[in-house]
């Protein structure tokens, strides 16, 4: 897009007077260099780096003729490169726009006005709120739900939004419950007859939450001009909402706006170390992937506005062929439908910033575990559509992105394996398996750049650190989480590797409720879940140890630490004990700890942000709170 020129549509110029809002001080458009010469530079620096690094590994092997295990080494480093090295030019173009001269808001996102006289005063439009359900515990999402109207009515605009609970629940006890909670739900909100909540059950899930969706649009879609998908640990302020319904009323040609999701406050250790982690490092991936993706942005599926008429109209995904789990409905369906968005002529774009648009994360390894599997599983969907009709090259080369990104775990473990192999099959040389272990530092470097971009970030910017604890807090959770990242990476890749192994043979993950707050895992489960993985990693270490020397143990320690102590990590970071420690230390504090925001003070609970208050007044606290809670039971009766 011009720099120079105003994007197509009007502007908040235009929009200003049916708005109620004052019109900015510039008109809109975007500034910087024009989206074609964006993404020229990203493919340029990619290949190059991947070039780079794949010319070095071929040097190393070639001199005396690639052998079938070479030939492992170089195509599994190949295969596992793309996605990581682009995430690292991600988060390093990301820091750049955040710490250097020009303005990423009127580069990247100038579609939405930050401003206090650009806060919304008055809507024209109509948008459903949608809550999804699936045989989990409903009452902390209605929880979730309550704050948000809540929230939603201080804004004076709550009449622009109506409230849809819509259940795929098959378990007939949970569904009780769901109805239950419901009708509490309507009861504390109060809002006027045109604007109840609804709460629909589909007796059958068919094409699972994607069906669900197009079921209720189908039924309603007419009626509403936008609609926001939420997951049932999804929160967003009020404020959050109106402002991209607002944006949405000015930008016409904007078919799905992505808000950037964040993790809440949390008692369980290990989502506190893997939100930590997270929160920073997606700051600068997603503003720097924001600046070259432009108009043909990702979308998550949740905590993102949509226009209906474009959603009904372009992306109502096909059944494939064939059964489960690689047949039959789409279950990652979010990429693909901002494929599908796009085609249609509308962009889909990321909102870079921190907005108070919030999510709970796994409580526990095996729960985390479980997700990344079912996206897996959805994923590998996607080789049907890399040569789908009419789609733009970039909406292409993100589904293939999405394949490669659970293709990279099992290839680099192929290429380690096939360098300590090659180190042992004609007696031991440190060079083979100096060089698989190498790529595996390489690679997890790469995949860790976010993160440290994202503590660059917070380092430079004035009162971050302060507001993640204080220096010593935030240097030794950034410490412990990369530690943490570097035992994760090898048991997640043994975890895909066999999953994908087991998928052309009908195995597949449930897509069911799912454990949101549920701690402890016991030795029983964690062997169950991480077994295979410490065999291998014990495996692993007794073959190097006797057979090659503690040199070749000591270099592949990175790998074999991770696999061989997979059970009692496991165990410790899902244990109560360990979030009690956490929280009371303020390890894997995150801003919202010290500085609660409004939507999030009846839902978070104080141990949560322990570290914050005195004991004698966390006591207090909680007494003030039984005691509220206690009057709203008598008052309810």
């Amino acid at each position: 897009m011009d720099s120079a020129a105003t994007a197509s549509g009007g502007g908040f110029e235009r929009d200003g007077v049916h708005s109620g809002r004052t019109p900015p001080e510039h008109p809109f458009r975007y500034t910087g260099l024009r989206v074609t010469q964006r993404r020229a530079i990203v493919l340029i620096l990619n290949l190059a780096t991947i070039a780079a690094l794949g010319y070095g590994l071929f040097r190393l092997l070639s001199p005396g003729g690639i052998d079938v295990f070479e030939a492992i080494m170089l195509l599994g480093f190949l295969l596992a490169m793309p996605w990581t090295v682009l995430g690292f030019w991600n988060a390093i173009i990301g820091l750049m726009l955040q710490h250097g001269p020009g303005d990423p808001a009127r580069s990247v996102y100038p579609f939405y006005p930050q401003g206090e006289y650009d806060r919304p005063r008055v809507l024209s439009s109509r948008t459903a709120l949608t809550l999804f359900l699936r045989n989990e515990d409903p009452l902390p999402a209605l929880a979730r739900l309550e704050a948000m109207t809540a929230s939603l009515k201080a804004t004076g605009l709550e009449r622009h939004f109506r409230v849809f609970v819509l259940s795929d629940t098959s378990d007939e006890v949970v569904a009780k419950v769901e109805l239950a909670g419901f009708a509490r739900f309507v009861e504390t909100v109060d809002l006027a007859p045109e604007n109840r909540p609804v709460y629909r059950r589909r007796a059958i899930n068919t094409g699972y939450k994607a069906g669900n969706i197009h079921d209720f649009l189908d039924e309603h879609g007419g009626d509403y001009d936008f609609f926001l998908p939420l997951d049932s640990d999804s929160v967003m302020s009020g404020d959050a909402i109106v402002r991209l319904a607002a944006a949405m009323e000015a930008r016409p040609e904007i078919g799905i706006m992505q808000s950037l999701v964040v993790g809440t406050p949390a008692t369980s250790g290990f989502a506190r170390m893997f939100q930590f982690g997270m929160r920073h490092g997606m700051r600068a991936f997603t503003m720097g992937a924001a600046w070259w993706n432009a108009d043909c942005g990702p979308y998550w599926g949740h905590n993102a506005l949509i226009r209906t008429a474009a959603f009904q109209g372009h992306c109502r995904l096909p059944v494939l062929p064939g059964s489960p789990p690689l047949g039959g409905h789409v279950l990652s369906h979010d990429q693909l439908e901002a494929a599908y968005m796009r085609r249609g002529g509308y962009e889909v774009r990321v909102l870079p910033i921190e907005t108070q648009s919030y999510e709970a994360n796994p409580p526990t390894f095996p729960d985390f575990a479980k997700r990344d599997l079912r996206w897996c599983q959805g994923n590998m969907q996607y080789w049907r559509f890399l040569f789908e009709p009419r789609l733009k090259l970039l909406s292409r080369f993100q589904v293939l992105q999405a394949i490669l990104m659970y293709i990279a775990p099992p290839a680099w473990i192929a290429a380690t394996f096939a360098a300590a192999w090659k180190a042992m099959s004609a007696g031991f040389d440190p060079t083979y398996l100096q060089l698989g272990l190498s790529l595996f530092g390489v690679i997890f470097f790469m995949s860790i750049a976010p993160k440290l971009a994202g503590m660059i970030d917070v380092c430079l910017t004035r009162g971050a650190v302060r507001s993640y604890g204080g220096p010593l807090r935030f240097g030794l959770s950034a410490i412990i989480e990369i530690l943490a990242s570097m035992l994760m990476a090898p048991i997640i890749a043994v975890y895909v590797s066999v999953f994908l192994l087991g998928l052309p043979f009908g195995r597949c993950m449930a897509w069911s409720g799912q454990n949101r707050d549920r701690l402890g895992v016991s030795f029983l489960s964690a062997l169950k879940t991480m077994g295979l993985q410490t065999v291998i990693g014990v495996s692993l270490a007794v073959i190097l140890l006797f057979g090659a020397g503690a040199t070749a143990f000591l270099w592949a320690l990175p790998m074999v630490a991770g696999l061989c102590l997979a059970i009692p990590f496991t165990m410790l970071t899902a244990s109560k004990s360990f979030g009690r420690w956490t929280t009371r230390l303020g390890l894997f504090a995150i801003p919202e700890e010290g500085r609660m925001p409004r939507i999030l003070s009846p839902l978070v609970p104080h141990a949560a942000r322990h570290w914050r208050r005195p004991q004698a007044a966390y006591r207090s606290a909680q007494r003030e709170a039984g005691v509220a809670r206690q009057v709203l039971a008598d008052s309810r009766t």
